[in-house]
């Protein structure tokens, strides 16, 4: 269920399964190019160690020409004993200066090729799960985008995605790190001094069990701030997209309370678990420093007073052990770094995955009915429908339309009106009874075929960012990919889709103010059509509806926001734009319906009227009331 403010917490629930392992499950496509970035990357790692060796070998070996044999000479690298004699010893530094040049060419090479592979391969995952989410969530029924917002969809789609991105770019390197440098460090280190080593890596365990302590105390803490953020994402993009309504009723004060509340909400726990972060890390820091020091003192009296003992390290291996020690910790104190990502991770990859998780309500049957066309002959039998746990918005409704019908849909507003029709299209399903097109249950249909041959112009048109033409064109797939071709690309497949936009705005009484506009079907409206006034809108989605072709279609009260005259151009061009189709028109003027086949009232979800207009207005109804007082209405209007 979702939070108060349609946030995304309760998809959490819909997990199947470890989330992050769901996340290494969409690597799998790119396993090679990942085993070979992981072996560049342990490479990239053995080679850093190399340099160290190098230089405790030039110390005992050039400097002072102690006869130390060393890790290089017992991997047969350089040659044992005492190097005498100038010549010799030059010869030694440069075998050593080839090994070093020889490291970093392959610690150079490996880099790269570890860094391109893992960090493209993350760039795939992540274009692979955000195109999967988005796929699934657009097919997702609409009772879901009913109690979630869009500024948590977005954060979804955005920000969870692209921190798993990089988690994958970063903290997966970053654990390859852990692994190779330590491990190599630990044989080293072993190699060197047994004793020496054991207090080195005696803070290991404790601080893997720390780090593990810190992911379950932080969990909850960062969830907690998704939540947070989440809340604030859809407070803002409420408020964004209202912005109309913000300044007409100078509501700046009362909507900035509000962001600034929920913005300090999010500061404070931002910083609560910034603190806790922060004294962790420094414990990890003050942890190492006292094994530097407890290591600086055992060795460094081990080499004063035993410099010839077994426990006792040479010149060059005491500073290459020291200079172990600084890299052994850097990673070691990365591994409270990545516990923090990897939780951050793992509370977005259960929201997307979550997302993922939630099933539709409405979808496909097993054996879909798939007719190459319909007639458009629709039947209610007896159908009861709510939304969720509400009381039913339509209540034991029976209507049979046959095909190329026009009814008519009056009643109060809250009557079940746009809820009855959206039964048709199965933007939702029945509770009891039955919809049926040509006989057949509409559950029974496949969805895209059955939405294919069904048309809707709604109150609130939405009209997408883009071109006049561009949204016209979306009623029908082979127009608009034709108008979303590149200018270049463009021939007279073009010109065959831009004349059928012009027809369809033609008849929907569009074209006239489209070619006055400044680029005529080229000329951009802006973010849900801002830039076209609301009758403009209603033509535009008209038109876009007409060139789908259907067999039925749905006016949802399309001609609320148009004036008089503008009502009466459409209405004049509906005779034509529903000949040999079936026509649903929602009214709230009357005068819109009067001549439809047959007028349909409702209240309170049910059918309490219908006839033609002449038969109800004989019946001194419902229906009658509501002709008499609009027409009262116009009379007092006319008189003004």
């Amino acid at each position: 269920m979702p939070d108060d403010q349609g946030g995304f917490e309760g998809v959490r629930e819909n997990v199947d399964g470890h989330p992050m392992v769901n996340l290494v499950s969409y690597a799998t496509p790119y396993w090679l190019r990942l085993f070979v970035g992981i072996l560049a990357a342990f490479c990239t790692r053995f080679a850093r160690l190399v340099p160290p060796i190098i230089v405790a070998a030039a110390i005992d070996r050039v400097v002072l020409n102690s006869g130390e044999p060393g890790l290089l000479t017992d991997a047969g690298l350089l040659p044992p004993g005492q190097i005498t004699g100038e010549a010799a010893r030059i010869a030694f530094l440069q075998r050593l200066v080839v090994i070093a040049a020889i490291a970093y060419l392959i610690r150079s090479a490996a880099r790269f090729a570890s860094r391109y592979l893992l960090q493209s391969s993350a760039q795939k995952i992540q274009r692979d799960l955000r195109n999967e989410t988005y796929d699934h969530l657009q097919h997702l029924s609409l009772s879901f985008f009913a109690n979630h917002q869009t500024g948590g969809m977005m954060s979804i789609l955005n920000s969870d995605i692209n921190r798993l991105e990089s988690f994958l770019n970063t903290e997966f390197r970053q654990m390859i790190r852990v692994v190779a440098t330590v491990g190599g460090i630990a044989v080293i280190l072993y190699t060197y001094s047994p004793k020496l080593a054991l207090i080195a890596l005696a803070p290991v365990p404790i601080i893997g069990v720390a780090s593990g302590f810190f992911l379950t105390w932080i969990e909850p803490r960062y969830r907690s701030i998704r939540q947070t953020v989440s809340r604030l994402n859809t407070r803002l993009e409420n408020n964004l997209s209202g912005a109309p309504v913000i300044k007409a009723f100078d509501r700046y004060d009362f909507e900035r309370k509000r962001v600034t509340d929920q913005s300090q909400e999010y500061h404070d726990e931002k910083v609560a678990a910034l603190r806790i972060r922060r004294a962790f890390f420094a414990g990890l820091r003050l942890l190492t420093g006292i094994v530097f020091v407890l290591i600086l003192y055992v060795a460094g009296m081990d080499f004063i007073t035993n410099p010839q003992g077994e426990t006792a390290l040479s010149a060059g291996a005491f500073t290459a052990f020291f200079l172990y020690i600084r890299r052994l910790y850097s990673p070691m104190r990365r591994v409270g770094k990545s516990a923090n990502k990897y939780q951050l991770a793992k509370s977005s990859a259960e929201r997307v995955f979550g997302l993922l998780g939630q099933e539709p309500e409405v979808t496909d049957p097993e054996d879909t009915y798939e007719p190459d066309s319909i007639d458009g002959l629709v039947e209610f039998d007896d159908v009861t429908f709510g939304y969720g746990d509400e009381p039913p918005v339509v209540r034991d409704v029976s209507l049979d339309v046959p095909d190329g019908a026009t009814v008519g849909l009056a009643g109060a507003t809250g009557a079940g009106k746009s809820t009855l029709l959206k039964l048709v299209p199965r933007f939702h399903d029945v509770d009891s009874g039955a919809v049926r097109v040509d006989g057949v249950d509409v559950r029974e249909y496949g969805l895209q075929s059955l939405r294919s041959e069904i048309a809707i112009v709604e109150q609130q048109p939405y009209l997408f960012s883009g071109t006049v033409a561009e949204n016209i064109a979306y009623g029908d797939r082979e127009v608009l990919d034709a108008e979303q071709s590149d200018d270049e690309a463009r021939g007279s497949s073009w010109e065959t889709a831009r004349d059928r936009v012009r027809d369809a705005a033609e008849a929907a009484q569009a074209h006239e103010f489209i070619e006055d506009l400044p680029d005529g079907y080229d000329t951009q409206i802006g973010e849900r059509g801002i830039k076209l006034s609301g009758g403009q809108r209603q033509r535009v989605a008209i038109a876009r509806a007409l060139l789908n072709d259907p067999e039925i279609i749905i006016f949802d009260e399309a001609t609320s926001d148009v004036d008089t005259e503008t009502e009466d151009r459409i209405q004049e061009s509906i005779e034509q734009l529903v000949a040999d189709r079936t026509a649903f028109v929602i009214a709230h003027r009357l005068s819109t319906i009067q001549d439809a086949d047959r007028i349909v009232v409702m209240d309170d979800g049910k059918i309490v009227e219908r006839g033609s207009h002449t038969d109800l207005l004989a019946a001194d109804g419902d229906y009658a009331d509501l002709w008499h007082a609009q027409a009262d209405d116009r009379t007092v209007s006319a008189d003004d």
